[in-house]
């Protein structure tokens, strides 16, 4: 495929593989006159005026009201908003009925990319990260590289949601570098202090004038984030105000909003502008065995993580030998613990102990993770039916789905949007079921389910899903 000479824009068929196809299906105002839900899967075209053959190449999802998704020359596709959206409207770029590429500096080839409530984050195929979006999830402040000093955070034990602590951790003596420049630690500070304020001002108004929000708010240009020399970025994950960077060693990065501890630091600090380092796992040390810094003395089989996922304000990440572990508000059981308790930091899940998972999934109030054997374990909340049991009771330990459409089929992929879910199996069916106001699960109509229900698919083979908060993509191949 040539990405740079000029031609007809569209899929492109090879040898090796068939036409990519994207569809979608659920709440993308920008995509119809009448700001209408899509209730069946609809085909997304590719823009033909795009140069070079180009063609899709995987979903992201998306945020609030828009679309990412990923071609195969390294363009970050976006679309679905309306210039009425506020966030979501200037978070993608202002791309509406049709995907466009967002422009990123340098013309970046971008590998994964992950979208919040309103904020962005990707990473290019040389493992650098650029994020942009709300202001307090683009950091500003120095990095996080000592651990033993995570103690100097403010604590915040009173339990106001309403209150934010900006706070400023001078523990690196370099500058956290932004493509604009290197922050200095008083400019920092002031950043901050602003977005505080305005963050109480906000909060203050009525949700209809809030929720449009403006460019005062945001920083619409993408921002480079530098987390040290050598630090390579394979994948992203990004929650509601919150962003995980996983490393190609293994290791976890978090910043954004920390108030129910999804970003593993220990503590109820409300906003942490300078990315961290999560403590997953123990380096191992002479003398010692290698255990979690965090699960009361458990053991967590491997050595570094290799998959990570973001829900609204919890974390989950995996380690390369199947171990769970999760981090944050917990009030709906969505860290699978067995309680309904926030975990501050990260946490094994011990009921999974003889279990190998290999992939993970967060929505707004529940987790989804599949097990080595593609069996789905389900647990959180369950008003809208979200996970898949058959009923609308929480679950505070993982669940396995038992249904008659599975049968023998084992799951490969499962993707959360804010309230509802879907799988892919290994034979390419596809599965979804929760919430379905907008249509979200494509199932033709708006009504709710709590078991899973099959996706009709003709004519082509999923290949992978992505939830956005009230839509989903499908990524398929159409054969030659």
């Amino acid at each position: 495929m040539d990405c740079n000479e000029g031609g007809r824009g569209g899929s492109t068929k090879t040898e090796e593989r068939g036409e990519a196809l994207v569809y979608m299906w659920g709440y993308l105002p920008g995509v119809s006159s009448e700001k209408s839900p899509t209730l069946s899967l609809t085909p997304v075209q590719f823009p033909n005026r795009m140069d070079g053959g180009d063609s899709w190449k995987d979903v992201c999802g998306g945020g609030c009201g828009f679309a990412m998704a990923i071609s195969e020359c390294g363009k970050l596709m976006t679309w679905g908003s309306t210039d009425d959206g506020g966030q979501s409207y200037v978070v993608s770029g202002k791309h509406g009925e049709t995907p466009e590429p967002y422009r990123l500096p340098n013309e970046a080839s971008i590998l994964k990319a992950a979208a919040g409530w309103a904020h962005c984050v990707s990473v290019t195929e040389n493992g650098e990260l650029y994020t942009w979006g709300w202001k307090e999830c683009v950091p500003s402040g120095n990095l996080i590289g000592d651990l033993g000093m995570v103690g100097r955070l403010q604590r915040d034990t009173t339990g106001n949601q309403s209150s934010l602590l900006v706070e400023q951790v001078n523990l690196v003596p370099q500058g956290f570098n932004l493509t604009s420049g290197t922050v200095s630690n008083l400019d920092s500070k002031r950043a901050g202090e602003d977005i505080a304020k305005r963050r109480k001002i906000s909060s203050a108004k009525p949700e209809s004038e809030s929720s449009t929000g403006s460019e005062e708010f945001f920083t619409p240009s993408p921002c480079l984030v530098t987390l040290g020399p050598g630090v390579r970025i394979t994948t992203v994950a990004a929650g509601g105000r919150h962003t995980l960077a996983l490393t190609d060693m293994g290791q976890v990065w978090g910043w954004g909003y920390g108030g129910e501890g999804q970003l593993g630091l220990g503590t109820r600090v409300k906003m942490v502008s300078s990315p961290h380092v999560i403590p997953c796992i123990e380096p191992s040390t002479s003398g010692k065995d290698r255990s979690s810094v965090v699960s009361q003395g458990s053991k967590v089989p491997g050595s570094c993580v290799k998959e990570i996922a973001c829900g609204g304000r919890h974390s989950a990440v995996i380690t390369d030998a199947g171990a769970l572990l999760t981090f944050g508000w917990g009030l709906y059981g969505q860290c699978g613990q067995g309680n309904t308790n926030d975990q501050l930091r990260p946490s094994y899940l011990n009921s999974l102990s003889g279990t190998k998972v290999k992939n993970i999934a967060a929505g707004l109030w529940h987790t989804l993770c599949i097990s080595d054997d593609g069996r789905v374990h389900a647990f959180g909340g369950n008003q809208f039916g979200q996970l898949g049991t058959g009923g609308d009771e929480a679950e505070t330990l993982p669940k396995i789905l038992d249904f008659p459409g599975l049968g023998s089929k084992h799951a490969k992929v499962a993707s959360c949007g804010a309230r509802h879910s879907v799988i892919l199996t290994e034979d390419g069916q596809l599965f979804s079921w929760g919430w379905n106001k907008y249509g979200q699960l494509g199932l033709g109509d708006s009504v709710d389910r709590n078991i899973p229900s099959q996706v009709s698919i003709e004519g082509c083979l999923p290949k992978n899903i992505a939830c956005g908060w009230w839509h989903t993509l499908l990524l398929a191949e159409r054969p030659i």
